[in-house]
């Protein structure tokens, strides 16, 4: 299966939907994206993770970038990640960089 990835800036929110697999060969489209909605200068991101099936760590260096590239002030969200993102994000310790949410927008 390959990657999938839509976006949008809206208000100054950038929403990046990602479906299928994340991977070595496919980080490169997932960077391109973020390369394109960091033009806008957003004042967060928004990953939707819900329909991605597996992220290598390839995937994680374009998140720790997209960090690096926005600024420590623009909050990065990951949508209804599967359980195994979830384990990689917790392995890897980038679960502390992001905010990792069962939906959007955050209420409560």
């Amino acid at each position: 299966m390959g990657l999938q990835v839509m976006s949008e800036v809206t208000q100054g929110i950038a929403k990046v939907t990602l479906i299928g697999e994340v991977d070595s060969a496919s980080a490169v489209i997932f960077k391109d994206e973020v390369d394109k909605v960091a033009l806008q200068s957003p004042k967060e991101i928004v990953f939707f993770m819900k329909d991605l099936n597996f992220m290598s760590s390839a995937g994680l260096r374009v998140i720790v970038f997209a960090k690096q590239k926005l600024g420590s002030e623009v909050p990065i969200y990951i949508v209804n990640p599967q359980e195994g993102i979830i384990d990689t994000l917790q392995k890897t310790g980038l679960h502390h960089s992001v905010f990792i949410v069962d939906s959007y927008p955050v209420t409560g």
